[in-house]
């Protein structure tokens, strides 16, 4: 139970710090957005909810196989994940960002294609992830396209 501990605190907490020290600002509010925009306070509810799922998913997979192909693929995504905050907020890089997001979506696709036979429960942990990021990907492409 302590790796779990530590998966969970280990991803929500550098998630957050990412999301706190990485903030949309004026700059992003200033952006012409898409009317499908969510409100401001969905953004870290979901987000939170989602870095528990993909926490618990990668325990799941670090106990099963710690030096596999899942586990470098979970690996990345997260690395991916944690860059999209700095590139969008703080660098102001539309574009890039949204490329990362493509990234990110085939590493989360690989990770479930990669655990769906193995470890059921940790695939199914990533689909949610998967909608949000693609949701996301349809976000950053339509502010990225109008601004």
């Amino acid at each position: 139970m302590l790796q779990l501990l530590v998966f969970v605190v280990g991803v929500v907490g550098l998630g957050w710090l990412i999301g706190a020290t990485n903030l949309p600002g004026e700059w992003y509010a200033g952006l012409v957005k898409p009317g499908f925009v969510p409100p401001n306070w969905a953004f870290p509810v979901a987000w939170t909810i989602l870095y528990v799922m993909i926490a618990i998913a990668g325990w799941r997979t670090f106990r099963s196989e710690p030096k596999g192909k899942a586990m470098l693929v979970w690996a990345v995504q997260l690395g991916l994940n944690f860059a999209w905050s700095p590139v969008m907020f703080t660098m102001h890089q539309i574009g890039a960002a949204l490329v990362i997001l493509i990234g990110l979506f085939v590493a989360i696709v690989t990770y479930i294609g990669l655990e769906i036979s193995r470890d059921r429960l940790a695939a199914a942990l990533f689909v949610p992830y998967a909608a949000w990021v693609a949701f996301a990907g349809v976000l950053n492409a339509a502010i990225w396209r109008m601004n």
